[in-house]
């Protein structure tokens, strides 16, 4: 079973309820939490994993072969992302807009492109107190995630439950992180922010097909009209979790809630149990 972990934006308790609740289900299964964020992974900050093994990954890229190429411009055309451009007397390449395609070396004519690799993060795999651990990394200066984000999810031990940490909206990282989930946890907040991209994030998954749930988090703060559009929508609300200092305490001191209030472990067994129902239903 894979479990995403989504939210319309950013600074909901996303990062939060997935690392509390792989660090709960620990306890009586094998599980692993996947850190879908590439480009700004925080997961580790709190399960601290001895990260055992690393590896590279990239996106295949055009070469030219300016010797066979005739400047037909076919590759040029075909390019929605205007990688490859046709300036007549030659030919440019600009790889940081190639999405990977291989449009281009499929209507070449001449055959005068090739593919290489060029990388654009790491995958770091390792474990935390019981906890099977893997994530992405996306390196400075680079502008796409979805490559690297499908990397980290063909890495995933497809015997074992996973816990994927997805980006915060709705854009392309986003759907291909959930993409291939089994259930999707959305982590929203009682407030108008919090419930305008909620409402994005559900048309998103509702798109894709996939049954979602709802976890309010500062259940006690703002107001009810998150639970008023969950109760119209049809929308289950599988866990309210309270404002509490001693949480945002541990926080910013990167320490699991569950480890610093012991409470909360009881708080998040009920939440697993609810999800697990959901998918059997």
């Amino acid at each position: 079973m894979q479990i995403a972990i989504a939210s319309g934006k950013g600074g909901t308790g996303k990062t939060t309820v997935a690392t509390n609740l792989a660090r709960v289900l620990s306890g009586t299964r094998p599980v692993q939490y996947v850190d879908c964020d590439v480009e700004e992974p925080n997961g580790h900050l709190f399960l601290q994993p001895q990260i055992t093994s690393s590896q590279s990954a990239g996106i295949l890229v055009p070469v030219l072969d300016l010797d066979r190429c005739t400047r037909c411009g076919a590759c040029s055309q075909l390019c929605q992302y205007h990688a490859i451009a046709n300036l007549g007397t030659t030919m440019l390449v600009f790889p940081e807009l190639c999405h990977g395609c291989g449009g281009c070396i499929r209507v070449c004519p001449e055959q005068a492109i090739r593919e290489e690799e060029r990388p654009i993060g790491v995958v770091e795999y390792g474990t935390a107190r019981g906890v099977h651990f893997l994530h992405g990394r996306l390196n400075v200066g680079e502008t796409m995630s979805p490559p690297l984000i499908r990397a980290v999810l063909k890495a995933v031990d497809p015997t074992i439950m996973a816990i994927i940490d997805a980006p915060p909206g709705t854009s392309c990282p986003v759907l291909t992180a959930v993409r291939g989930a089994d259930f999707v946890l959305m982590v929203t907040e009682p407030t108008a922010f919090g419930l305008h991209d909620l409402m994005l994030a559900v048309e998103m998954v509702r798109a894709l097909q996939l049954p979602t749930g709802i976890v309010i988090n500062r259940a006690d703060m703002g107001d009810d009209r998150v639970e008023r559009y969950c109760a119209t929508e049809g929308l289950p609300i599988l866990g309210r979790v309270p404002h509490d200092r001693r949480v945002a305490e541990a926080y910013a001191r990167g320490v699991l809630a569950v480890d610093a209030v012991p409470e909360m472990a009881v708080s998040v067994q009920p939440l697993a149990d609810a999800i697990f129902q959901e998918v059997a239903l």
